[in-house]
């Protein structure tokens, strides 16, 4: 049977898995990113810089990445999430263990598999050449599609 696009944006596809934090103390709900949450997550840990020979690279940003997917992914029984966006270096203090365990499950969730994250880390080909040379994150429909 064909959906039809009402049934395609009616259906709930959330995905929110508890995981127990004994290191916290308790549990805490996991919620995989929706599509644009997805899409704005890989473009702000990304950069393009300007290579001596005048090509560009993508370049992975690492600096509290995990932290900073964690809080778009931490939610409450009611599936709200926990952090803003500016709590990610608090959150990035606490134990890299957990940070990590937590991080592993948000990027199952998010359907952010082993190849995806290959390219955002940059380990894909390099950005085509252009005249901009900035080097602040960019995101283009050509990163999209790389991404």
């Amino acid at each position: 049977m064909a959906l039809s696009a009402d049934a395609i944006l009616g259906a709930e596809d959330t995905q929110i898995k508890t995981v127990d934090v004994p290191e916290w103390g308790g549990e805490v709900a996991v919620r995989g990113l929706t599509g644009m949450e997805r899409d704005a997550y890989e473009a702000s840990i990304q950069q393009i810089r300007p290579k001596p020979d005048g090509t560009r690279e993508v370049v992975f940003v690492r600096d509290n990445a995990r932290a900073k997917l964690l809080v778009k992914c931490l939610v409450d029984p009611d599936g709200r999430r926990l952090f803003k966006d500016t709590d990610a270096p608090a959150l990035g203090k606490k134990n890299g263990a957990v940070i990590d365990r937590l991080y592993d499950v948000a990027t199952e969730l998010s359907g952010m598999s082993d190849a995806a994250q290959d390219d955002i880390e940059g380990n894909s080909e390099a950005a085509p050449s252009g005249d901009s040379s900035s080097s602040s994150p960019e995101t283009s429909d050509e990163l999209s599609e790389n991404s």
